[in-house]
C-alpha cells in the first residue's frame, strides 16, 4: 500500500540541542496557521508524546524499531500520518544514536532513511561560531542520511543570517529559520530530569506563546514545502487487521491520572480494534473501579510521586485488590506493577500499596534494569503461552523485592533474569510492552476479557 504523507523528520546533534522545544515551537505554529498536523516521536519516550497532545489537541504516537520492527513502523507513520496535512517527527538523542556504539540501528535517521522522509537537524549555537560549520559538516558526511535543511536554537535575529550564510557556504545546507530563548514559554524539569504535560501551570499559553515566535522566525512555508517533497510512503497492513472483524465492546477500566499516564496510543487503539471499550479511572480520586469491567490496565507513570493519596485511597485498593485476586485480566506495568504491589517507600515513608501481588518497591534514586530487552515466556500467561516473545524497555528508578518469574528477560549484552509476575489472568511487571511489538499479546488479553464478559456479563464492583 501506498499513501501521500507530508513529513518531516526534526533531528538534533545531541541530547539537549533544543529538538522538543523546535518541535513544540513548529508544531503551535503550524496549528495556529490552521493545519492539520499529526506528531510521533522516535523511540520509546511518553514525555514528549505528551507535549505534543497539548500542542495539537489530539495524541501523538511512537515510531520504535526495536520495539515494533520496521514494516510496523512504517503502518503506524501512514495510519496517523493520514489523518493531517503535515507529519513532524521529533528524533531521540543525537540523529545517529540508536541501539549502540557501532551502528545507527534504530536511531532517528535509522527511522528517516526506512520512511524516506527529510531531516531538519536542530543545531544550538550558543559557543560556536565556525565550529558550528565544522560540526554540521560532520553530521551530513558521517553517514547515508537525508538531512535537508538545519534549524539554529538560541540564535539571535542579529546573528542568524551570519549563521546562515556560513552554514551554506561550508556545508550546502539551507537554514530553516532559528529560535531565540522565550523565557514566557520555558517548562521546567524535577523528577526524574522529567515533567509532563499535565504538571505545567498554564502549558496551553505556553505553547501558544511558543508557536507565535516560531511562526515568525522559523521559514513556515520552506517546511511546509520540503514535507511535500516526501515521496510515497510504501507499507503493508498488518496481517492481524485483517482478522479482526467488528463485534461486540468489552468495557476494561484504565487508569488515566497524573500518577498513571504513561501509554503508547497506537497500543491502546489495538486493543480498541479487538473490541476494547476503555473507561478511564483514576486510583487517585475514585474510590471504585468503573462497574461492569471486564479488564483493567494499569500503565507506568509516577506513583511514586503520589504514594501518600494513592495509599489513602483505601477503598479502591481493596476493590482492585479483590478483583485481581479474583480473576480480572489485568495488565500492569511499571507503576502499575508498583501499585499492585504491597507498598511503595519514598523518601516520606512507607505507604501500603493494592496487595493484589507480593513484593514491595522502593525508590533508588539511580536507574534500574535502564533499556531495551527481549522478554520470553516461561510459562502460560494473560499474554502468551509458554516460549511467547516480545521486545520491550524499562525506565524507572524504582527496584523491587520480588520482580515474578513469569518472564525471562535478555538485555543487548546477553544478560538475562528473571522478571514478570503472571497468571492466567495477570501480567505484571516493569518492562513497558508495545502491543504492536507482537499484537498477539494483544489478542490473547482481549480474549480473557471476552471470556470473562461471556461468562458473568461484566463484573460488578460496587
Amino acid at each position: 500500500m501506498k499513501d501521500r504523507i507530508p513529513r518531516i523528520l526534526i533531528a538534533g546533534t545531541g541530547s539537549g540541542c533544543g529538538k522538543t522545544t523546535v518541535t513544540c515551537g513548529l508544531l503551535s505554529a503550524l496549528r495556529q496557521s490552521g493545519m492539520r498536523t499529526s506528531a510521533f516521536k522516535c523511540g520509546p519516550d511518553y514525555i514528549d508524546p505528551m507535549f505534543h497532545k497539548e500542542v495539537l489537541g489530539t495524541d501523538s504516537g511512537n515510531l520504535d524499531l526495536y520495539l515494533c520492527g520496521e514494516e510496523t513502523v512504517k503502518y503506524l507513520l501512514a495510519r496517523g500520518g493520514r489523518r493531517a496535512e503535515m507529519t513532524v517527527t521529533e528524533g531521540v538523542m543525537g540523529l545517529y544514536d540508536g541501539r549502540g556504539f557501532n551502528d545507527d540501528r534504530c536511531s532517528a535517521n535509522h527511522i528517516s532513511r526506512l520512511t524516506e522522509t527529510p531531516v531538519v537537524l536542530v543545531a544550538d549555537v550558543k559557543g560556536k561560531s565556525l565550529s558550528l560549520a565544522a560540526e554540521l559538516s560532520g553530521y551530513v558526511n558521517f553517514r547515508e542520511n537525508r538531512i535537508r535543511g538545519v534549524i539554529l536554537n538560541h540564535c539571535s535575529a542579529a546573528m542568524y543570517p551570519e549563521y546562515a550564510e556560513l552554514i551554506r557556504r561550508e556545508t550546502g545546507l539551507p537554514c530553516f529559520g532559528y529560535l531565540p530563548n522565550v523565557p514566557e514559554a520555558e517548562v521546567g524539569s524535577r523528577h526524574l530530569g522529567l515533567i509532563t504535560a499535565a504538571e505545567i501551570a498554564g502549558i496551553r499559553q505556553k505553547m501558544d506563546a511558543l508557536g507565535k515566535v516560531a511562526g515568525e522566525c522559523l521559514n513556515m512555508d520552506g517546511l511546509r514545502a520540503l514535507a511535500e517533497t516526501a515521496p510515497e510512503l510504501s507499507y503493508e497492513e498488518p496481517e492481524i487487521l485483517r482478522e479482526i472483524s467488528p463485534g461486540a465492546r468489552y468495557p476494561v477500566a484504565i487508569a488515566k491520572d497524573r500518577a498513571f499516564c504513561f501509554y503508547y496510543r497506537d497500543a491502546l487503539e489495538l486493543l480498541e480494534q479487538m473490541g476494547a471499550e476503555l473507561i478511564p479511572f483514576s486510583p487517585l480520586t475514585d474510590s471504585h473501579l468503573p462497574t461492569g469491567s471486564c479488564g483493567l490496565i494499569l500503565g507506568g507513570g509516577y506513583p511514586e510521586l503520589y504514594a501518600e493519596t494513592l495509599s489513602g485511597n483505601k477503598t479502591l485498593l481493596k476493590e482492585i485488590r479483590t478483583a485481581v485476586r479474583g480473576g480480572l485480566p489485568t495488565y500492569a506495568e511499571c507503576g502499575g506493577f508498583m501499585y499492585l504491589g504491597q507498598s511503595i517507600t519514598t523518601a516520606e515513608g512507607r505507604f501500603p500499596m493494592a496487595g493484589a501481588i507480593p513484593g514491595n518497591s522502593r525508590v533508588t534514586g539511580h536507574l534500574v534494569r535502564f533499556g531495551y530487552k527481549e522478554l520470553t515466556a516461561r510459562r502460560d500467561n494473560l499474554l502468551c503461552r509458554r516460549g511467547g516473545r516480545i521486545r520491550c524497555h524499562e525506565f524507572h528508578y524504582s527496584d523491587t523485592d520480588d520482580y515474578g518469574d513469569g518472564f525471562e528477560a535478555v538485555n543487548s549484552r546477553g544478560r538475562s533474569w528473571e522478571t514478570g509476575q503472571v497468571s492466567p489472568s495477570l501480567y505484571a511487571g516493569y518492562p513497558h510492552l508495545h502491543l504492536w511489538g507482537n499484537p498477539e499479546f494483544a489478542r490473547s488479553f482481549m480474549d480473557a476479557v471476552r471470556r470473562t464478559a461471556q461468562g458473568e456479563g461484566g463484573i460488578t464492583w460496587k
